[in-house]
């Protein structure tokens, strides 16, 4: 089975349309060329047949190389990052990684994510329209802190939020996320240009992280349970611990990667639950029965649909091939790049009926294999905080949900848009909160003007 040609150099046309609106993009290639098509923006080949995808996953040792492919990353990540490593050094960051985001270790962090939610909350303004994703974040980056760093008050924990924040807020927009993306865009001209304040940036936050390891090597506590003391004294099978600079990338990681992710993925699972009263009623329902979020089937499909319909990357991690093969009939040379495509297959109809509905049912009625649901990656390269992102997202929804009753705008366009790396909700959706018993008596109430601000 032939492909198209595959190019020599990216489209630089069709690279600006990937950084403006992706999805959009994957459809029109989905809709002319099928499961696997020849992406120019790259280039790549996009595979979304669960077979494909099984194949990329689960290829032998040195078929696929992947962490060179994720050089976009290196100038927020580095050079250490689990992200963007391979082979001995990959699986080495990997087992030191592990231990904090399973078992037991990961129960422990629930009520403290009940109780950072119900204070970052409740200083939301009630009865006024406020935009969702921005306070959803806020609180997630509070978790962050505190369940990585262990860090609530003090200076540097407020400069480290800080500076995170407008490194962020400086991502948020497809226009200033393609410094990313397009390496003429990166250099320094002054402080006043996009990759000049980029790097400035990063050179405060690099700072504060050193500083913060730093003191903590220097007053070790082995009572600490944070993420940070956890890896200060994890040993590789050598012996020998991470270095300064591989907790700075470890910890950048997690601190850019892992909680703007999860945020994009609560506010999107807010914004479906009160488009569709059933499925608010249904899971209201559920939590009103004071069951710990690990026996919430219901709100388990809720997440799981949301992280299906939207996923905050379309995309896996690419593979570069290293060995000629054949994927469904596909010849793939060395160099090529190989990309599952996870927006693509979480939309197949023959998986998913009605892919374009909002139906946790779907994921109540049969379980989906990791090649036809794949919102974390998959293969070695699945992401290594899936555990604790599904957690987060199920606890936050179930302390907010029990404690407030949110109102949506009508007929307001919600279309994804690019941050960063990865697409999220727009920052113009709004919600008006009240608390769940003021809510139940005065949702009529709400004026329609004021919803249209």
């Amino acid at each position: 089975m032939s492909l198209p040609p595959y190019p020599n150099a990216p489209n630089l046309f069709q690279r600006l349309q990937w950084i403006r609106d992706p999805y959009a993009m994957l459809d029109r290639f989905h809709q002319r060329d099928g499961d696997t098509f020849v992406f120019p923006a790259f280039p790549a080949i996009f595979f979304s047949h669960p077979d494909a995808i099984q194949a990329i996953f689960t290829a032998p040792p040195g078929q696929f190389s992947s962490g060179s492919a994720n050089s976009i990353l290196l100038p927020v990540v580095g050079p250490n990052s689990l992200i963007v490593v391979d082979g001995e050094t990959h699986k080495r960051q990997r087992r030191l990684l592990m231990p904090p985001f399973h078992g037991d270790r990961l129960r422990t962090y629930s009520e403290l994510i009940g109780q950072i939610t119900q204070q970052v909350a409740s200083q939301w303004p009630l009865g006024q329209p406020f935009s969702l994703r921005p306070a959803v974040q806020a609180i997630s980056l509070e978790l962050i802190l505190h369940i990585v760093f262990g860090l609530s008050e003090g200076d540097r924990p407020q400069q480290i939020k800080q500076v995170l924040r407008e490194m962020l807020d400086a991502m948020g927009s497809p226009l200033s996320s393609s410094v990313l993306f397009l390496e003429f865009l990166q250099k320094d001209w002054g402080a006043w240009t996009p990759w000049g304040q980029f790097k400035r940036r990063m050179a405060r936050i690099d700072a504060l992280l050193y500083a913060e390891i730093r003191d903590r090597r220097d007053h070790a506590d082995p009572n600490r349970t944070d993420i940070l003391s956890l890896l200060l004294a994890a040993r590789d099978e050598a012996g020998e611990a991470m270095s300064d600079e591989e907790l700075r990338d470890e910890l950048i990681t997690l601190l850019l990667a892992g909680h703007e992710t999860t945020a994009s993925s609560i506010a999107w699972a807010l914004y479906w639950i009160h488009r569709l009263p059933q499925v608010r009623d249904r899971l209201l329902a559920e939590l009103d029965n004071g069951e710990p979020v690990s026996q919430l089937p219901y709100l388990d499909a809720v997440c799981q649909e949301t992280l299906r319909l939207y996923p905050v990357a379309p995309v896996t991690f690419p593979r570069i091939v290293q060995q000629p093969c054949d994927i469904m009939g596909h010849r793939l040379e060395p160099g090529m790049l190989a990309v599952p495509c996870i927006y693509l297959a979480h939309r197949r109809p023959e998986v998913y009926a009605n892919p374009m509905k909002f139906c946790p049912q779907r994921f109540l009625e049969r379980q989906f294999s990791s090649y036809e649901f794949l919102p974390f990656g998959g293969g070695n390269r699945r992401c290594i905080g899936m555990a604790f992102a599904l957690l987060e997202m199920k606890e936050v929804l179930a302390e907010l949900l029990s404690r407030y009753r949110f109102t949506l705008p009508d007929g307001w366009p919600v279309r994804p848009t690019r941050r960063g790396v990865t697409v999220a909700p727009p920052n113009n959706l709004q919600v008006i909160a009240e608390r769940r018993n003021e809510a139940d008596s005065n949702r009529d109430r709400v004026p329609a003007d004021l919803l249209r601000q």
